[in-house]
């Protein structure tokens, strides 16, 4: 299982009829096939600015990766993502068991 995660500042303004709209897009992205468990979060801590964040998983690489190139997902980041995020952090996990090394 792959956890995709994104955290997001936009340029509109927090509470926007632009930022409500561009984040219903992203949950759009919840219907692409292979996508798991997508949910939006939205931050409440001071530690970093940003506003948003997306988190969803893939049972695989290969659904990851299937995701990435299908063309609602394609589309979404060239006419929504890159005009209108600010800035953001993606990091991609699976989940670790540490060795008796590690301990």
């Amino acid at each position: 299982m792959i956890t995709h995660t994104v955290f997001f500042k936009l340029y509109h303004p927090v509470g926007s009829e632009e930022e409500a709209d561009f984040l219903k897009a992203a949950l759009a992205l919840g219907k692409i096939p292979g996508v798991k468990n997508l949910t939006c979060v939205r931050q409440v801590s001071k530690k970093n600015d940003f506003t948003y964040g997306l988190l969803m998983a893939f049972e695989d690489d290969k659904a990851y990766q299937l995701y990435n190139v299908h063309p609602d997902h394609v589309k979404f980041v060239t006419g929504r993502w890159h005009p209108e995020v600010a800035k953001f952090l993606e990091i991609d996990y699976v989940a670790h068991t540490p060795s008796a090394v590690e301990r």
